[in-house]
């Protein structure tokens, strides 16, 4: 390699590995589990800043030269010197940029962790004054909504300083923070209330491959959340802010006047102001399905596409005028135009963060574009990575970041350079009339033939670049499809099948069709009569596509190994190279398609104590079966344990069918996610003390299990796959399986003819390894039970794991019970700040006292514990601790 070539090699790799290192200093940032103090990272940054600084002195600085006999002016080895003053530079450049974004994104989250809620405001009544800041979410149980905080004081007078937004509840009916009295009909975005509020810090469940609410909140500026109180809210006069919020609240009141339809409606409302909540979740799941949801929530492909069209309109109306195109060419007028209208449509629809990065990302492209710098494509793109996290850090934990930065990265990878149209439209416009110009020589005859051969062109031409377009649109799609698949299960577990052909259609019907007319309606409300067709439509043809045998692909978690070798397959596939070479890269594919599911030995099992709030749900896994023993609390009328967390925890873990499903007593914070499991997956056999004719035992006799998926998982048992059958759990039962011994101690047959209280009823179930470990999974029985078990069945009960009784309540966990059980680790499966109190501090005392290790869920998260292993297990919180995760403390009696 020249010298030459060698500089610009270096200064090309500089140019690109720059952002990387940035990147990589902020990816490094994201991975502490806490923050130095804030200064520190002030420090930091400054001291990369400098080392900036010293790069460019490096590498500027000229090299002593002796002039060479051979060519004047120059040292033999002036240019080796050159070039390694450029390596030098080069290295502490990237050390200089790496330490600039981990400083820079550091300083950001200390300044947001400042503002995080006092704990001694956790669960007091404070008057609260500001404006509502968001579009509320409207739910069986109430309303959500953001709130910003304008003033707020305690029930003395006192004034208290609030993190500037909030999360806020205001619930009605089935919820454990109703409050009584229901103004909230009247609740509109950008209105000034005043309420009585009760707050704590954002805590939530923290299981493995679930998905970070904490992270949510805080990338958001969230810091508390609470719940209207049942006092009087009073509604205040409106200020001067917040007024894009008030027409985004008032397009939304006017689709619902307009569109009778509420699913066709709640997309409208998505796509217009991002109201994404307006979206029925039946709707969500089928979208989900069939590989459309990136098209129903406003994203990278909307405003990219907002701005496009308005780019070409903004051009078409320039060239008109003389004046302005020598003021400004049509060219840049539109790029200029179409960005301004990109930032009006994202914050119109909300300013979410994936509108939010786009808007970023397309600035950055038109700077580069109006200042005439030519770079490659992989800069850009790295460029515009750079803008985005400089604003928003915690954009790299985001599936939506990976997807949109890879789907543009990979079209323009594989964009093969074309002709214009209308350079096509010319050549056949020449072609035409070379024809007509050797047509015979008579005038009449040689104008009818080149006016012939004119609209002859002119209809192929049209037809030629349809039949472009469309072969075009299909390959694009496929690389797109195929180029994501990969990483969609990484961050997923699962891909839609049917996704390539619900695209297809999908794509110009939303973002051509749908998409304009939900916003053009605003103007005329007529659209939204056809927009809500099309919706219709188009929902017919994705239910049909979700029907399908074997629609979505459902992968468990793979190695991290299995990960990075299909994503490297996935960008070999995708390049311009020649098919054997990409037919090589699709082995690579294997083990992210086919993972290896670990399992315990024969002999053994593992117990997963779920993070579910206040309730209970464990997942107890042998070699070839898997039992769930509870399935968590129903937390609203439209959501619950089983949908929130079960069903992706099996999901995630490849589990394709449930052997038993032992719910323990009726009570709703034990069953309310059984009716979701039921649903989405084959369950064998359940065995309860529910009493005969609940509904959950009715549907598991007479509802079959949704269509099951395309799975990678091997099927955990031969059982069979039909309705489950449903039995009563009586003392006296047991089976094994794998090795694994299960015996049911509670209750006893004449328990159920008393007809005692549900807790009384609570099936006690423990799990016994070959090699002796034990667990005991007690659900909510109180004192007179555990009394009964230690009279009757003392020697059974000794276990090396208790499932605390009834979540930690002093009703509970006797000291004759837990000498009977001698546990090695207690855990507790609560909720933060719950208003039980659980677990009593009575009860943590007696633990405590016999040297219990004991673990609550708030500060532990998801327990596992294998039986092969030391009883004291792992907690999901401790193990993926970042410093954003809410420390809830650690449990003491």
């Amino acid at each position: 390699m020249g010298g030459a070539d060698s500089g610009r090699w270096l200064a090309g790799l500089g140019l690109v590995s720059l952002p990387l290192a940035w990147l990589a200093g902020v990816a490094l940032h994201l991975r502490q589990p806490v923050l130095p103090v804030w200064w520190v990272h002030v420090v930091v940054a400054a001291g990369g800043l400098l080392v900036l600084v010293a790069a460019r002195r490096w590498t500027r600085q000229p090299a002593k030269q002796a002039t060479s006999p051979d060519v004047p002016g120059e040292s033999p080895g002036g240019r080796p010197r050159a070039a390694t003053r450029w390596r030098g530079g080069l290295v502490l450049a990237l050390v200089g940029t790496a330490l600039l974004g981990w400083g820079a994104s550091g300083w950001r989250a200390s300044v947001r962790l400042a503002e995080a809620l006092p704990v001694v405001l956790e669960g007091q009544d404070i008057f609260v004054t500001g404006v509502v800041a968001s579009l509320p979410l409207r739910s069986a149980s109430g309303l959500r909504f953001r709130f910003a905080v304008d003033a707020a004081s305690l029930r003395n007078g006192q004034a208290v300083e609030l993190p500037p937004r909030l999360a806020l509840g205001w619930y009605s009916g089935f919820h454990e923070d109703a409050a009584l009295s229901q103004p909230q009909s009247e609740l509109r975005a950008g209105q000034r209330w005043r309420f009585t509020v009760r707050l704590r810090q954002p805590h939530g469940n923290v299981n493995p491959h679930g998905f970070d609410y904490e992270l949510y909140l805080f990338e958001q500026g969230v810091r508390a959340v609470g719940y209207v109180r049942d006092a009087p809210a009073l509604r205040l006069e409106n200020g001067a802010g917040f007024w894009i919020e008030r027409l985004r609240q008032r397009v939304r009141d006017a689709i619902d006047a307009h569109v009778a339809d509420r699913r066709a409606a709640g997309v409208l409302a998505a796509l217009s102001v991002g109201d994404q909540g307006a979206i029925d979740r039946d709707d969500w799941e089928l979208f989900r399905n069939t590989g459309i949801a990136h098209l129903v929530s406003i994203s990278g492909l909307h405003v990219t596409m907002f701005a496009w069209l308005a780019g070409l309109g903004i051009a078409a109306v320039w060239r008109r005028s003389g004046v302005a195109t020598l003021w400004l060419p049509a060219q840049q007028a539109a790029r200029w135009g179409g960005l301004a209208a990109a930032a009006a449509y994202a914050l119109v629809s909300g300013w979410g963060v994936p509108s939010q990065r786009t808007v970023w990302m397309l600035a950055t492209v038109t700077v580069l574009q109006a200042s005439g710098l030519r770079w490659p494509w992989l800069l850009v793109l790295l460029a515009a990575a750079v803008v985005v996290t400089v604003f928003d850090p915690w954009a790299l934990l985001q599936a939506g970041f990976w997807l949109s930065f890879v789907a543009v990265g990979l079209l323009m990878a594989s964009e093969p350079v074309r002709r214009a149209p209308r350079e096509v439209e010319r050549d056949s416009a020449t072609k035409s009339e070379s024809a007509a110009a050797s047509a015979p020589t008579a005038a009449s005859t040689a104008l009818a033939a080149t006016a012939i051969s004119f609209w002859r062109a002119r209809i192929a031409t049209a037809f030629a670049w349809v039949g472009r377009g469309a072969r075009g649109g299909i390959a694009t799609q496929w690389r797109v499809t195929l180029g994501l698949t990969p990483l969609t299960l990484v961050f997923f577990q699962q891909v839609s099948l049917v996704g390539f052909a619900a695209n297809l259609v999908a794509i110009p019907l939303v973002t051509l069709v749908i998409t304009p007319l939900a916003l053009l309606g605003a103007a005329v409300p007529l659209l939204w009569h056809l927009g809500a067709w099309v919706v219709q439509q188009l929902s017919v043809w994705l239910a049909w596509l979700a029907a399908v045998p074997g629609a979505v692909w459902v992968v468990p978690v793979a190695p991290a190994w299995a990960q990075g070798a299909g994503l490297l397959a996935a960008v070999v596939l995708v390049l311009p190279l020649p098919w054997r070479a990409r037919l090589l890269a699709l082995p690579l594919l294997l083990p992210l398609l086919w993972p290896a599911r670990a399992v315990p030995g024969v002999g053994e099992f593992e117990l997963l104590a779920a993070d579910v709030g206040q309730g209970t749900a464990v997942l107890v896994r042998t070699h070839g079966h898997l039992l769930v023993y509870d399935a968590g609390p129903q937390y609203s009328r439209d959501s619950d344990a089983g949908q929130r967390v079960l069903l992706p925890l099996l999901r995630a873990r490849g589990e394709r069918r449930i052997d038993t499903l032992l719910l323990s007593h009726r009570d709703i914070d034990h069953v309310g996610g059984a009716a979701a499991l039921l649903k989405n997956l084959p369950v064998g056999e359940v065995l309860s003390s529910l009493e005969a004719g609940h509904p959950l035992l009715v549907s598991a006799e007479t509802m079959a299990p949704a269509a099951p998926a395309a799975s990678a998982a091997p099927a955990a048992s031969t059982a069979t796959t039909t309705n489950a059958k449903a039995k009563r759990c009586e003392t006296g039962q047991s089976w094994q399986w794998d090795g694994v011994r299960f015996d049911v101690l509670a209750p006893p047959a004449e328990a159920y003819a008393r007809g005692t209280k549900s807790n009384a009823l609570s099936c006690v179930l423990r799990v016994q390894a070959a090699g002796g470990a034990s667990a005991l999974l007690t659900g909510d029985i109180e004192q007179d039970q555990e009394a009964a078990l230690v009279a009757t069945q003392a020697a059974a009960l000794r276990s090396d794991v208790l499932l605390v009784p009834h979540h930690g309540s002093q009703t509970s966990s006797t000291a004759a019970f837990l000498a009977a059980v001698a546990p090695q680790t207690a855990v507790v499966q609560a909720g933060y700040r719950n208003r039980f109190g659980h677990p009593a501090p009575s009860v943590l005392s007696r633990l405590h006292e016999r040297g219990v290790r004991t673990l609550a869920s708030p500060a532990c998260g998801a327990w596992q514990w294998s039986s092969a292993q030391d009883p004291a297990g792992t907690c999901q919180r401790e193990t993926t601790l970042r410093y954003w995760r809410h420390r809830a403390g650690a449990v003491e009696p």
